[in-house]
């Protein structure tokens, strides 16, 4: 199971993910700036190092310089939040999340037919 992870923990698995999975430190702080976030050396820092304590992350040393690899797949952990999602919200019933996005028309019908076709797709593999 996935740990849960803060926003902020987010952002930077999200840079790792987006750089192939693994992302050297000066790199990470290049794509915040990008990002307009203007964190702190430490916060960076310690944001990372509880990422490697969870187990989302692992680091390795190039020389004085580390780099950050990621043990969990971007699909792999968005499949672990939305379980988690489900049992929280709709006691594990997908059909309750669905029926929540058509009536709340967070799921158009256009979505719904390249969803219908993407599960004829799948079913045919």
């Amino acid at each position: 199971m996935v740990q849960q992870i803060s926003d902020s923990e987010l952002e930077l698995m999200k840079i790792v993910w987006a750089n192939n999975g693994s992302a050297l430190y000066a790199q990470i702080m290049d794509e915040l700036s990008k990002m307009g976030r203007t964190w702190q050396k430490n916060t960076v820092i310690t944001l990372l190092s509880r990422l490697v304590e969870k187990g989302l992350l692992k680091t390795n040393k190039i020389g004085r310089r580390n780099e950050y690899t990621a043990v969990v797949s971007e699909k792999d952990y968005q499949a672990a939040q939305t379980q988690t999602l489900l049992n929280k919200l709709y006691e594990g019933n997908a059909k309750g999340l669905v029926s929540t996005l058509i009536q709340r028309e967070m799921l158009s019908a256009k979505d719904y037919e390249d969803l219908r076709q993407f599960w004829e797709r799948e079913k045919s593999k």
